[in-house]
């Protein structure tokens, strides 16, 4: 972080406060968490919820880099760029340029996936497994929980969030965090996002 900068206090997005907005070929919606900068239809990072309904191609972002993640329902199949892929819960999350066509077919029903997308800088994606410590020294950095549990982080009170909920902050002190999930069996409860400009 730089000199002299104040650590945010965490924002908490809860996915269902958050407007439902139909993609334009008519195969999902999309709810928008998180935009940066704020405010702005020139956004260099952008985080999403979708949900898929049935069998499409996803929108182009040309220049546009993004991860893909599925939060819940059976999965997905990707045709991506020659490649045949499937992903479903728990599965590490996805990068590819948003140049790329990409064709989604459900498995087995609606899923529901999380999606960032940057426009320069640098981010990342993982699969947070609870109870154990996260580390990240990019300045703006979150977690989505799919289950409720409490988020941790060194100097900060810790946080109970619950399912399907975004925690953001704009400039995080380096250290650790943690994510106690109240169900701690569950596989990847949550999804760690990081972002350097």
């Amino acid at each position: 972080m730089p000199c002299g900068s104040a650590v945010s206090a965490p924002m908490l997005i809860h996915a269902d406060a958050m407007p439902a907005q139909p993609w334009r070929n008519g195969g999902g919606h999309t709810r928008e968490l998180l935009t940066w900068p704020a405010g702005t239809r020139d956004w260099r990072l952008r985080i999403s919820l979708a949900q898929v309904d049935r069998a499409g191609p996803f929108s182009a972002f040309p220049g546009i880099e993004r991860w893909f993640s599925v939060i819940d329902g059976a999965g997905v199949r990707l045709s991506l760029a020659g490649r045949e892929l499937t992903l479903r819960p728990g599965h590490e999350p996805l990068n590819f340029s948003g140049d790329l066509p990409v064709f989604c077919t459900p498995i087995d029903g609606p899923t529901t996936d999380l999606n960032l997308m940057h426009a320069g800088g640098r981010t990342a994606m993982l699969r947070a497994q609870s109870g154990l410590p996260w580390h990240s020294s990019w300045p703006q950095r979150g977690l989505y929980a799919r289950i409720a549990g409490q988020w941790r982080a060194a100097g900060m009170p810790p946080a109970s969030l619950p399912a399907h909920c975004l925690l953001w902050l704009d400039q995080a002190a380096d250290g650790e965090w943690s994510f106690i999930a109240d169900h701690p069996g569950t596989d990847t409860p949550g999804i760690w996002l990081s972002f350097k400009p």
